[in-house]
């Protein structure tokens, strides 16, 4: 299965960006209930091979299946190679790479985002291997730079498995201009909280990479881009490939554009931090290349001794750590386990802003699938359709099995379903600032169904829901399809995390948290405050327009339905001012310092005017204000109340300003 793993930003699942209002938009779609899947059908399936591996029939399909993709989504330009013991089955160039430029599988680069950290991956496992480096010791012992860890020491394992329990962090991992930190000024620069023990809770993380590259750095001696060029990608015969940013010459003149549509201008080159995590650029023939290298086909050069390709194909943790999440996929050594049809299948996927890569391998056939595209195309999910028909499609076609393992008996209980049922958030989120507003976005809704299956909205690292049955207890599949979901419980059998695609957890959420309720209350609390907003002046329009004279209030009240006025503006300033800052981070731009700060002081005005619309009610009901002024007043408080806790729990009042 495919995971979208981004080099930068949040996990594909919850692409769109996030602030407070946008919160609440999606929390009241969401609250409508989502489509019904088909009914389920748990037993496993037996896929039908429909052609021969071979030369012909691999590139006839690819020419059948990609070109479609294109013309229907509006995806500019994409490359696929397929390999098979060192020899190319197949290299196709589809679509356009820039203004006359045709896509060239040999020659066009493209930015592999997070397909880098295979890469990675083997420089740490090859200083592992010569005995300069243990997987297993806590990685300060390679560090310079202080990297707070209160939940536990992290080592190399945690870190080439996503599980050192960071906290999300997107602050410069993309820019458009060159000349920015180096890597070791990036990851010393107000590193993220470890906020999760570690190796307990899977968690992407593009720093923990960083941090592997750079013990790669301070083990050799020599920067990060020139030990893994000359280790790696030139031992693995890449005569195109680099991690290097600004690109080379050559390597700059062969570099594709990156757009968002094929309908959209080129956009700027994109320079990656940390490089580790996601900057490498390579062709389609050079990516079968580092395939074929890694899986020892005839030819080629090894880049890892037996034993560490053994390591890197076997998950890095076990239930020792993880608990019932080890009965899903894990996490091997930077490769994913992304299995289907009963074939061992390891991979990894990379998307920058406009780059959208996935690379797997089949170790046991010694055969390597890389595919990548130039632009994200007119829907949010087209690119990960298009390389899910590649790389599925591929295992479908010309390796077929069976679908998963038969339901216990006793499997799918409508008790066992209502026990998980929901609402749960990413782990791969930020807990210590006010980008915490995102993980509102990305919450997935658990529902059980009578007949015992749950119906997951969305399902993980897609953008619809599907459906899941019971495998057995902790471990269900999705109905009509190969995907897994582990469910971890505490010794009073509460659900404490849900598991998927190996390097990811959802975390149950409560209904203070739950996006619905707070969207629900947040738009409530708004349209009080417009509606208050507007009635001041139109109030006193009227009154001066046909004479009515009210009485007159004491100094006091009038002092404090003032500052109540003044708060309510305060906070929706500052709601505005969120959502346009959270929107541009969460597009990978950068708001100053000051404006967030000074976004903070407003939402603390609004917050402080909780108490003083409390006075307010209290002076009306003492001056007999009447029932209209009182009942003004009393929806005044609850607005204020409202805004304060949406604040509060999406952590905008939080001193961090780290994102």
């Amino acid at each position: 299965m495919i995971t979208a793993c981004r080099t930068g930003g949040p996990p594909r699942r919850g692409p769109a960006a996030v602030a407070l209002l946008v919160v609440l938009v999606a929390a009241l779609v969401g609250g409508c209930g989502s489509p019904a899947a088909p009914a389920p059908d748990p037993a496993p399936r037996a896929a039908v091979p429909t052609a021969p591996l071979g030369p012909a029939d691999v590139g006839a399909w690819l020419d059948g299946l990609v070109p479609a993709a294109l013309d229907r989504t509006g995806i500019a330009g994409a490359a696929v190679t397929v390999v098979r013991d060192g020899q190319v089955l197949a290299t196709r160039g589809y679509g356009s790479a820039g203004p006359g430029r045709p896509v060239d599988p040999d020659r066009t680069l493209f930015r592999v985002g997070s397909v880098s950290k295979v890469a990675t991956a083997v420089a740490v496992l090859q200083l592992a291997d010569r005995g300069l480096v243990d997987l297993d010791a806590d990685v300060r012992r390679y560090l310079d730079i202080d990297v707070p860890m209160p939940r536990g020491p992290v080592t190399l394992r945690n870190l080439l498995s996503h599980t050192a329990g960071f906290e999300e962090q997107i602050r410069g991992l993309i820019r458009a201009a060159p000349g920015g930190p180096s890597l070791r000024e990036f990851l010393a620069t107000d590193p993220p909280e470890q906020v999760g023990t570690p190796g307990t809770v899977p968690s992407y993380s593009n720093y923990g990479y960083g941090l592997a590259g750079y013990v790669v750095e301070r083990v050799t001696g020599e920067p990060f881009e020139r030990y893994v060029q000359r280790e790696v990608l030139d031992r693995a015969g890449m005569t195109t490939a680099t991690f290097d940013q600004p690109l080379p010459a050559a390597a700059a003149g062969a570099m594709s554009e990156g757009y968002t549509s094929v309908d959209a201008p080129p956009a700027p080159f994109e320079f990656v931090s940390p490089a580790p995590a996601g900057s490498l650029s390579a062709s389609a023939t050079d990516m079968g290349r580092f395939a074929s290298a890694l899986l020892g086909a005839p030819g080629s050069t090894p880049l890892l001794s037996p034993a560490a390709w053994a390591l890197m194909q076997r998950p890095a943790l076990g239930p020792d750590t993880l608990g019932a999440l080890a009965d899903g996929p894990r996490m091997a050594p930077g490769l994913f386990d992304e299995s289907r049809n009963g074939h061992l299948v390891l991979g990894h996927g990379g998307d920058t802003q406009w780059f959208h890569s996935h690379l797997q391998l089949y170790p046991a056939e010694r055969i390597g699938v890389f595919v990548t595209t130039n632009s994200s195309g007119r829907g949010g999910a087209d690119t990960l359709e298009l390389r899910r028909a590649v790389t599925e499609g591929f295992t479908d076609r010309y390796l077929p099995g069976t679908a998963g393992p038969a339901p216990a008996p006793d499997a799918g209980t409508p008790a066992r379903a209502a026990a998980i049922a929901g609402t749960y958030e990413s782990a791969r989120r930020s807990a210590s600032t006010f980008m915490g507003a995102m993980n509102l976005m990305g919450q997935m809704r658990v529902a059980a169904r009578p007949d015992g299956t749950l119906l997951v909205s969305p399902a993980p690292n897609d953008v619809r829901p599907a459906a899941y049955a019971e495998v057995r207890p902790g471990l269900w599949r999705e109905v009509g399809g190969q995907r897994l979901l582990t469910v971890r419980t505490d010794a009073d059998g509460r659900v404490t995390a849900l598991g998927h695609d190996a390097a990811f957890t959802e975390l149950p959420v409560g209904p203070l948290r739950d996006a619905a309720l707070l969207g629900t209350v947040l738009a409530g609390s708004v349209v009080v405050l417009l509606g208050a907003l507007v009635a001041w002046p139109a109030g006193a329009l009227w009154r001066r327009r046909y004479g009515v004279v009210v009485a007159a209030r004491p100094r006091t009240d009038r002092v404090l339905h003032g500052l109540t006025r003044a708060a309510a503006v305060a906070a929706l300033v500052a709601l505005a001012g969120w959502v346009v800052s959270v929107l541009a981070i969460a597009s990978l731009g950068d708001v100053p310092l000051p404006v967030l700060r000074g976004l903070q002081v407003l939402q603390w005005i609004g917050l402080a005017g909780v108490p003083v619309a409390a006075a307010g009610v209290v002076t009306a009901l003492r001056a007999r204000a009447g029932g209209w002024p009182v009942t003004g007043r009393v929806l005044l408080l609850v607005a204020l109340t409202g805004v304060a806790v949406v604040a509060v729990v999406a952590g905008l009042l939080l001193p961090s300003l780290t994102y």
